[in-house]
């Protein structure tokens, strides 16, 4: 059997011409770097080596020295395959996926970095991150200290979700979640309503923070009342005296809606369940849907205007999709 010959590398050309590796890669990259200036008759001794030989540079290699490698990192601060979290973020990656194959990058799907109190940390010995031309940054709460050194490093990097400055603007593509619960409680106010619970954090995660601001807007442009509650103390949102609440997580939505017997209570519902609910009921909650798919393939849209060296809109936010659903009624109250 015939030995397959061994492939010629950068360092058999060095050997063969006499120079070092570091200016055979530069000969091949057609380029100088910095201080060193290779003499016309050492670039053209390398080149008849390469022509001589047959050389065929490694792609790989060589997009692995240009940092143009078409390897996008994916960075997830929560789990995201299913599990407890009712595939909530199955969409953000099929439109990061898609994207991907459609611009002709892979998918670096960062996993081995460690758990620290609780929370992936991006930052930790032996991470992998620069293994990736750049980094899309996935979970609901983003670690402020992390991406601040990711801002100060200069590292490419974008974030699923509005997030606030951290030492400096942060690439983001995110949901107009205030934009959309404001609508929806114009839409209340508009049926009758004069009295709203907002029933939710309100703050903490921009997501949340987000939805509450759309609130206050909403009930202020209406000349409406508004109330902010707890989501685990449903009795005193029954005993509010409210007569449309908005829930901040679908899960307390459809929490409410099984307790609420009697009551006259519309439900609006702010966004897709980020857990698994049983709902068996099958209620169509009045709410808005989250342009999740779009947001990925956006994300990578950013990313690689930003590893091209383009101009683009480096912080956007998608619109929401009204969802009528069955859950807001008029009120004659």
């Amino acid at each position: 059997m015939t030995a397959t010959p061994r492939r010629l590398t950068q360092r058999d050309i060095a050997r063969m011409t006499g120079v070092s590796q570091a200016t055979v890669s530069l000969v091949l990259n057609g380029r100088s770097d910095g201080d060193v200036r290779i003499a016309p008759e050492t670039r053209e001794r390398v080149l008849q080596a390469i022509r001589d030989s047959g050389y065929v540079a490694d792609p790989i290699a060589r997009r692995l020295a240009a940092r143009d490698n078409r390897i996008i990192g994916v960075f997830t601060y929560e789990p995201v395959f299913p599990a407890g979290n009712s595939d909530f973020y199955h969409p953000f990656l099929v439109g990061i996926e898609e994207r991907a194959e459609a611009l002709g990058s892979d998918l670096l799907l960062l996993t081995s970095a460690p758990v620290v109190a609780g929370r992936r940390r991006i930052f930790h010995e032996g991470n992998r991150l620069r293994l990736a031309d750049g980094c899309i940054l996935i979970g609901r709460t983003l670690d402020s200290d992390e991406l601040a050194r990711l801002v100060a490093d200069g590292f490419p990097f974008v974030s699923v979700g509005r997030r606030d400055d951290a030492g400096g603007p942060v690439p983001f593509v995110g949901a107009d979640y205030a934009g959309a619960t404001e609508a929806l409680v114009r839409r209340a106010a508009g049926l009758g309503h004069t009295r709203l619970v907002y029933m939710g954090q309100g703050e903490g995660p921009e997501s949340h923070a987000d939805r509450k601001a759309g609130f206050v807007r909403g009930v202020a442009a209406a000349g409406v009342t508004g109330l902010h509650l707890p989501p685990d103390d449903l009795d005193a949102v029954l005993d509010s005296g409210a007569t449309a609440v908005f829930a901040e997580e679908h899960g307390d939505g459809v929490a409410l809606a099984a307790k609420v017997g009697p009551h006259d209570l519309s439900i609006v519902t702010l966004g897709q369940p980020t857990r698994h609910v049983t709902d068996p009921t099958g209620t169509q909650f009045t709410g808005f849907e989250i342009p999740r798919r779009a947001m990925g393939a956006q994300a990578l849209d950013v990313l690689t205007a930003i590893l091209d060296g383009q101009k683009t809109q480096r912080q956007r936010l998608l619109p929401c999709e009204l969802i009528p659903g069955t859950t807001l009624k008029e009120t004659h109250t």
